[in-house]
């Protein structure tokens, strides 16, 4: 059983006409950027399609994504406003949903956090996980709707539809991750809201290491077993290339400490967060190469009492759509007060003392 510690264009080919049967046709890519595909979209919802549909095991692992909706549910609190309409995308199993049905850890006398919200829309591709507490109790405390998406890469809804958009623990899996965002702010009203959170950087990278390790040693390479993250130094410039303003982002670690090498994959497999890489080597991963990734595991990230910690790295972000009438911060040099001065005046203060 795992436990939490935190450790906190090419334009149009021009030719003439020719007699059908001489006439030469072209291959000609289609307008806009070129997506570069680096996950399998379907891979990836037959992963969670059959992590949900072991519903017992599948509740018992989410207490990764718990704990962190929870981070964002108080996050979204931080914002002195209702949101009467609220998407949720990538909703997995409604976990912020949930989390906003209880008390806010921080002012536990105000009631739930869902007091806050009007109506959430809850869109994910996997219908299973998405219905998958369809019939636990916090729906009746808020009003939730579930959105089967044909696709977690297209967002089917107006512009200016939402009065805030949260994600959480999905944005990792998107290939076209610019596009996404450029949508995320197209649905939003005019100063609303986007707060997301994704794993990135160095999720993980004890496992990471130790199979990189045990592959070369007893395989003579290393394959694509884990997948790349997003850095958070790139966020920003995702967020703003995408017309976000007013960007905020930052990083938090969760740790969790688990009996095996093998636990931490099981639990991986079962939350549907397995390696869905298009160039991942097809088949399981040798057995010999698991038993000698363990104990390179254990050499050098294990825990003095026999565990072994995997880190997630989330990244936070919270980016508003522009507005005319969105507040703005002042320009460079309006400023009237020196911090070098300042920080001067003290030391000669602290001198005289």
């Amino acid at each position: 059983m795992a436990t939490f510690s935190i450790r906190t264009f090419i334009p149009p080919v021009t030719r003439r006409c020719l007699p059908l049967q001489a006439a030469r046709r072209y291959a000609v890519q289609a307008p806009g950027a070129p997506t570069l595909e680096i996950f399998s979209n379907q891979h990836k919802w037959q992963q969670k399609e059959r992590a949900a549909a072991d519903i017992e095991t599948s509740r018992s692992v989410d207490y990764l994504r718990n704990e962190v909706a929870s981070r964002l549910c108080e996050r979204v609190l931080d914002i002195n406003r209702h949101f009467s309409k609220v998407l949720d995308l990538g909703a997995n199993a409604c976990n912020i949903a949930h989390m906003l049905t209880l008390p806010s850890e921080d002012a536990p006398d105000q009631g739930p956090r869902a007091n806050r919200i009007g109506t959430i829309t809850c869109a994910e591709s996997s219908e299973t996980l998405l219905n998958r507490d369809a019939d636990l109790p916090f729906n009746t405390e808020i009003d939730i709707v579930r959105d089967v998406l044909p696709t977690s890469e297209l967002l089917p809804y107006e512009a200016n539809t939402f009065d805030a958009v949260l994600s959480s623990l999905s944005l990792h899996w998107i290939n076209d991750l610019p596009s996404v965002l450029a949508q995320v702010n197209n649905v939003l009203k005019p100063d609303a809201p986007f707060i997301g959170v994704m794993m990135g950087g160095d999720t993980l990278f004890e496992l990471r290491t130790a199979l990189q390790l045990a592959e070369q040693d007893r395989r003579g390479g290393v394959s694509t077993h884990t997948s790349p993250l997003a850095d958070v130094r790139d966020v920003g410039g995702l967020l703003q290339k995408a017309g976000f303003n007013l960007l905020t982002v930052d990083v938090d670690d969760i740790v969790v400490d688990f009996p095996d090498i093998f636990s931490l994959m099981k639990d991986l497999q079962a939350m549907g967060e397995s390696n869905a890489v298009l160039t991942r080597e097809k088949g399981a991963i040798h057995r010999d190469v698991l038993l000698a990734a363990e104990g390179i595991y254990r050499e050098l990230n294990g825990n003095e009492d026999g565990t072994l910690p995997a880190t997630f790295r989330l990244i936070f972000m919270i980016g508003w759509k522009p507005s005319p009438t969105q507040a703005k911060p002042l320009e460079r040099g309006t400023g009237m007060f020196s911090i070098k001065d300042y920080l001067e005046k003290n030391e000669k203060g602290e001198g005289k003392e």
